[in-house]
């Protein structure tokens, strides 16, 4: 199980001006924030063509988009297509995003260090404040003795924590942290770039892991995905 929530892409601008910088060609940019009225933007929102990336100073009066043109995407994507040392612009898309998934699958996910920053909800800390149910545990694979262990670790991670919450005893608290399966599902709040993703959809579309196959997905349903996976064109 893996879930991907409150997914914002910000830096477009940047990346836009910067990518531009080394020919000096900032006047060759088409993209930009546009006003227009609330009937123009329905055909806006309707227009597949057209990618919003960004959306602000909704009012009475109308709507402010951010815009990427066409002479900016054509130059990101030959900069994408030419390798790593001619798209820097892309560590400057920056994405954040509430990753909810298993243990196992984060101490995987922990190989990209670089260009990545997690902040977690602390197990250490935390791992008592609830009771354990089924739904904390990803388990979509168990078969019939799988079920059992689990329902049985549940009871067992249960009663320890009732012991602790009682006593206050380490003990027990020390029995949930070791006892806890890999399985147990953690939210982490997820800053990461289109490079890095880039690297992620390159090194992971065939792993055996659903998790893997399922951030593959989501990397495909964010603006301009194309300069991630390279696949199609602008």
């Amino acid at each position: 199980m893996i879930k991907f929530e409150h997914t914002e892409v910000v830096g477009w601008e940047h990346a836009i001006r910067g990518m531009r910088n080394p020919m000096n060609s900032w006047e060759k940019s088409d993209s930009g924030w546009t006003r227009v009225s609330h009937e123009e933007a329905v055909d806006i929102y309707n227009d597949d063509s057209i990618e919003i990336i960004d959306e602000c100073d909704r009012d009475e009066d109308g709507v402010s988009f951010y815009i990427i043109g066409k002479n900016d995407r054509d130059l990101m994507m030959q900069l994408r297509n030419a390798g790593t040392d001619h798209r820097k612009f892309m560590r400057m898309i920056t994405v954040y995003v509430d990753i909810t998934a298993p243990l196992y699958w984060w101490k995987e996910f922990d190989t990209y260090k670089v260009g990545t920053v997690a902040n977690s909800c602390s197990t250490m800390h935390k791992i008592a404040a609830k009771r354990f149910e089924r739904d904390d545990f990803s388990h979509e694979h168990l078969m019939d003795g799988g079920n059992y262990i689990l329902n049985s670790t549940i009871d067992m991670l249960n009663e320890y924590r009732a012991q602790y919450l009682d006593s206050k005893d380490k003990k027990y608290w020390w029995q949930i942290i070791q006892l806890l399966p890999s399985s147990y599902n953690q939210r982490r709040t997820v800053m990461l770039n289109y490079e890095v993703l880039a690297n992620i959809y390159k090194s992971r579309r065939n792993h055996k892991l659903d998790e893997w196959r399922t951030m593959l997905d989501w990397i495909e349903s964010l603006p301009y995905s194309e300069l991630i996976t390279g696949f199609g064109s602008f």
